[in-house]
């Protein structure tokens, strides 16, 4: 791995180059996909993006966590989080192109 973190500002400016946006156009681009993504979240709406992935909504019950300084019992309580999943297109180019050389 890389280490390397792909961060708004590089999306941001991929569009300026690939597309030829403003840079101010660009970052108001990348900007509004992301607030898209996250209102149909938020609403509950799962967001399916075609050969990259999935981005749906899992409800997570009241459970019991264990404080591993302590040892004592504490309540999780219930949550909604996201998960991602892959589509095969990804996988597939994510395991293709493996830097150390490995195709599997």
């Amino acid at each position: 791995m890389t280490g390397k973190t792909v961060t708004r500002a590089d999306l941001s400016d991929a569009v300026y180059r690939e597309v030829g946006l403003s840079r101010d156009e660009s970052g108001k681009l990348v900007a509004s996909v992301f607030e898209y993504i996250s209102a149909s979240l938020v609403n509950g709406t799962s967001v399916k993006l075609s050969s990259f992935g999935s981005f749906n909504l899992r409800n997570k019950a009241l459970r019991i966590g264990r404080n591993p300084k302590t040892g004592d019992e504490v309540p999780i309580t219930p949550r909604r989080v996201v998960v991602f999943r892959a589509s095969h297109v990804l996988r597939e180019r994510m395991n293709s192109n493996r830097p150390d050389g490995d195709s599997g």
